[in-house]
């Protein structure tokens, strides 16, 4: 909820959701184009001073064309969705894939900044326990409008 407590609630973005935001309509593996480049995101070999080391402070790098920071890199984030190996079967309309029990784990997106660059392109995706808790490990909120 708002800090008055009223409006929308805020939840985790859907797997769908955090991947068209993060990607900001570009098809290419990071929305600023085909290559990594250096100093466009914290991850292990971004060419930042804080890679392999720690989080960098939001708003260290470019937002997307919708305005939003660090989409990629610095932390891993969390989704909604449950882990599954592949999309077959995955919801058409963009919400979560949420089973009763994400027992292989909930989705990760993003990559970190102790991953290697690889695993901070858009489509990339791993998982983990949401018990886990890890400084690598952040989210992103969605809220319903």
């Amino acid at each position: 909820m708002n800090a008055d407590g009223k409006g929308q609630p805020y939840r985790l973005p859907s797997e769908a959701e955090w991947e068209y935001t993060a990607r900001a309509k570009t098809p290419t593996p990071y929305w600023w184009g085909k290559e990594l480049g250096k100093g466009n995101a914290n991850c292990y070999d971004c060419g930042t001073q804080w890679d392999g080391k720690e989080t960098a402070p939001v708003g260290s790098f470019k937002p997307n064309a919708f305005g939003l920071y660090d989409t990629v890199g610095n932390v891993w984030e969390w989704v909604q969705d449950c882990w599954h190996d592949s999309y077959a079967g995955a919801p058409s309309d963009g919400s979560a894939w949420d089973a009763n029990s994400c027992t292989a784990g909930r989705v990760l997106r993003g990559g970190s900044w102790d991953g290697g660059a690889w695993l901070t392109r858009v489509s990339y995706r791993d998982r983990d326990s949401p018990d886990n808790r890890y400084g690598r490990l952040g989210l992103r909120l969605a809220q319903d409008l």
